[in-house]
């Protein structure tokens, strides 16, 4: 069958129309992109440990093993292994082979003191023996110095003991400190003890003071006055003539008679220098000892320090020393010397 002519006598064509559709798989994001970065990263990181591995020394390798094997026992006390480096990040060292420590590089941080109470003990008995040690040799000098002293240097006996510094006033054989059997100091002694009070108020120190007298015993015995009665009664005259010498009267601890019992010289109890007086420049310990200050536990160093060097002691005033001696009969006839 013929087509239909067209215009010009043609036949008309067919119209062919083509529709596109749009579509597809559409956007993938960006998750490849950082699966990507990571698989660079682990490969950077992979290459630089390589690198490291190879030119880093046997002993540098030891010493970074050592480390991770016990991290924080090396950061924080210490050891052999990473060059006992103080930080918790140990670089810095010059040698990390080195066992005895790294020397760090730049400022170095003042060293980290642990103290523990008989540290701190040991610490303030040297620092209070040096200050005993020249105050014995200040008042050395002082009785050296002085014209007046010159007869009494061998009844004047200094020493350091465990308790302070001692200084005894022991009689001589023609040259007593007191009176007969009494409490009255001679005048001579009043000047001794006014040179040794010069030097006892540049210590903070206190001070004890002990009367002694030597195996005389009184007719009337234990029962009535007796060498006790006598040696805290020359003790009580012996703090009173310190005082009126400008001893201040805060320093006074203790002033005690001993009577007989602690002789000067052990194998001669009737040794005219058994018969003297003790002055003592007691240490902290001593002092803390006399207070019956009972033991303290504490949490630091400084605070270890203050109960050593008794910044506070007890409420326990030595007031009341004038009347240390005690209550007693009149003094019976004696015949021996005291």
């Amino acid at each position: 069958m013929a087509a239909a002519p067209g215009k010009g006598g043609e036949a008309a064509r067919p119209i062919i129309v083509k529709k596109i559709k749009k579509g597809g798989h559409g956007h993938h994001g960006g998750a490849w992109k950082i699966a990507y970065a990571d698989f660079v990263t682990a490969m950077m990181a992979f290459f630089l440990l390589m690198w490291l591995l190879g030119s880093t020394s046997k002993g540098d390798l030891n010493g970074i093993a050592e480390y991770f094997k016990t991290p924080m026992q090396v950061a924080m006390q210490g050891g052999s292994g990473s060059g006992d480096s103080s930080s918790v990040i140990p670089g810095g060292g010059q040698d990390l082979t080195r066992k005895s420590g790294q020397v760090k590089r730049g400022e170095t941080e003042a060293p980290r003191k642990s103290y523990t109470i008989k540290q701190a003990e040991a610490a303030i008995e040297k620092e209070e023996r040096t200050k005993l040690v020249s105050l014995k040799e200040k008042i050395e000098d002082q009785i050296n110095a002085d014209v007046k002293m010159t007869d009494y240097k061998n009844q004047i006996k200094l020493d350091i003991t465990t308790e302070g510094l001692r200084i005894q006033i022991v009689d001589d054989k023609n040259r007593p400190m007191f009176d007969l059997a009494s409490s009255r100091l001679q005048p001579y002694t009043k000047n001794i003890l006014a040179v040794i009070t010069k030097s006892l108020n540049d210590v903070s120190n206190n001070i004890s003071i002990a009367g002694h007298t030597d195996a005389h015993a009184y007719a009337g015995g234990e029962k009535g006055y007796s060498n006790w009665d006598l040696s805290a009664d020359r003790a009580n005259a012996a703090r009173r003539s310190m005082i009126e010498s400008g001893l201040q009267d805060s320093k006074i601890l203790r002033v005690v008679g001993l009577g007989a019992s602690s002789m000067f010289n052990e194998q001669d109890p009737l040794d005219p220098m058994n018969r003297r007086i003790s002055i003592v420049v007691v240490n902290k310990k001593t002092e803390n000892s006399i207070r019956h200050q009972a033991p303290t536990l504490v949490e630091d160093a400084e605070q270890a320090k203050e109960v050593i060097k008794g910044i506070n002691p007890p409420n326990i005033a030595p007031g009341g020393v004038d009347d240390v001696k005690a209550v007693s009969p009149p003094k019976p006839k004696v015949t021996n010397a005291r």
